[in-house]
């Protein structure tokens, strides 16, 4: 076991040891800069799809139901305790990195998410399936069959089933310290809901995330206004904190604006997952007009998860005096917990408890779909999908009531980096794609068509399914 581990912390360490923060970092600059600043050019537009009905997406996967469920999958333990562990580490500053990550992610969300739309597929049940390994197989070739195949095989093991875990670990640890209640009670109901959820397919997780996620979200937006309200006067300065450590103008930890830096960004990508690859595989389900479209709401899922919720986290610390800075030695979810307590009453534990429960849930609905979908580059068979989910019922139980069995995912953050670098390839290798759906998005809103209509007749030499336009 002990060389096992060996070989996946070699793998951590040459992934997201050294190589792939920067990677994303400069691919994420790179997609905003050769895309003419999409993300902020379409800005206004990503709003449209929260609000009215999407005209002719009965019967399918709107595009709203597809965002949510992305949101619900980005949104978890990273804007609770992440944050908090961001700023103990890298201090106030690294919410400032934690930003600019997340903006230029948006490019790269943009490109990823578009690109699962353009080489999606039909189902049987007039449902779609898309992500990295079906624009591997379709748009870079049969003969890159070997790498799709590896994406399927970490994407499986790292969110279907490892961090499946690690949520229901993080549920149960939660309601055990707030409210008493014994892990394996916690774990049973997971699992149960877990089990009513993901036996609905894909309709039933999208029509569950447009409730629970939108719940959950305002909620804990909600309680950062009302902190914001309460502490307004301070809020000026805080900015002012944030900004000036994040240059090594007020050094807060060791290390200054090196450690803000590291820790912002590090933070930021494993929160909002921006070019790691899992996004695209819920982007692609949605009915929309254009894949463009979907690219842009997808954009939204990253600023909702980073500019809005890290920061709703992050005030609620940098407001509070819980926060000392240097002290190192405070576990993020306590640090966020007893920054709540200091502004609203011992009462917010409840609340914390709540969020983290409808946090993790969204969560675990959303790598069980990941998983799903990664397991049909192998096999079509209704009956590994009913082995999959009875596998992941059973890890949330698992990983809820006994917390040391966890440590048997170790891994999974490798996996994730693996999953990261295939991704960033085929996406850096379709990017000339991607830039003429584009561009045919652009000219047919210049020539007043809006919204555009994908014509998949326009790219002959793609390897479109057409019945996913009709």
């Amino acid at each position: 076991m002990e060389f096992i581990e060996g070989i996946f912390g070699i793998i951590g360490d040459l992934t997201w040891g050294w190589a792939l923060i920067p990677i994303l970092v400069i691919f994420g600059v790179f997609f905003t800069i050769a895309s003419d600043f999409v993300q902020f050019r379409f800005f206004g537009r990503m709003f449209r799809v929260l609000f009215g009905k999407q005209e002719g997406a009965e019967g399918h996967i709107s595009s709203r139901e597809a965002l949510f469920v992305s949101v619900g999958g980005r949104v978890g333990g990273g804007n609770i305790a992440g944050v908090a562990v961001a700023i103990t580490l890298g201090g106030p500053g690294a919410v400032f990195w934690m930003w600019m990550i997340a903006l230029v992610g948006m490019a790269t969300s943009l490109i990823e998410c578009t690109l699962a739309q353009i080489y999606k597929r039909s189902d049987e049940d007039g449902t779609y399936r898309g992500g990295p390994a079906q624009y591997i197989l379709h748009g870079l070739g049969q003969h890159y069959n070997w790498l799709a195949i590896i994406y399927a095989i970490s994407l499986i093991a790292a969110f279907a089933l490892g961090f499946n875990a690690f949520q229901g670990n993080t549920v149960a640890g939660a309601v055990k310290d707030s409210l008493g209640i014994d892990r394996i009670w916690t774990g049973m109901l997971l699992a149960a809901l877990t089990g009513v959820v993901v036996y609905g397919g894909i309709k039933r997780i999208a029509h569950v995330a447009d409730v629970v996620v939108p719940v959950m979200a305002l909620g804990y937006i909600g309680m950062a206004i009302l902190i914001i309200l309460f502490n307004i006067a301070d809020v000026p300065a805080v900015f002012a904190m944030i900004v000036s450590n994040a240059f090594g103008f007020e050094e807060a930890v060791g290390g200054g604006m090196g450690a803000a830096i590291a820790q912002g960004l590090r933070r930021g990508l494993f929160s909002n997952e921006a070019g790691l690859g899992s996004a695209p595989n819920v982007a692609a389900v949605a009915y929309v007009p254009h894949p463009v479209s979907q690219g842009i709401v997808q954009s939204l899922s990253v600023f909702i998860d980073t500019i809005i919720i890290c920061s709703c986290t992050a005030f609620m610390i940098l407001l509070g005096d819980v926060y000392v800075a240097g002290a190192q030695n405070v576990d993020g979810v306590v640090l966020t917990q007893n920054s709540l307590a200091s502004h609203v009453g011992g009462w917010s534990e409840y609340f914390l408890t709540t969020a983290i429960l409808l946090f993790a849930f969204s969560s675990i609905i959303y790598n069980y779909y990941l998983g799903e979908n990664a397991l049909t580059v192998f096999t079509e068979s209704e009956t590994s999908r009913h082995v999959l989910r009875i596998l992941i019922i059973i890890l949330v139980f698992v990983g809820s009531s006994a917390p040391g069995a966890t440590s048997v995912f170790f891994f999974s953050d490798p996996m994730m980096g693996v999953l990261a670098l295939i991704n960033l390839l085929a996406i850096m290798l379709l990017f000339p794609v991607c830039m003429r759906v584009l561009k045919d998005f652009k000219d047919q809103l210049n020539e007043g068509t809006d919204p555009p209509k994908f014509d998949p007749k326009k790219f002959k030499d793609l390897d479109i399914d057409a019945s996913a336009w009709k």
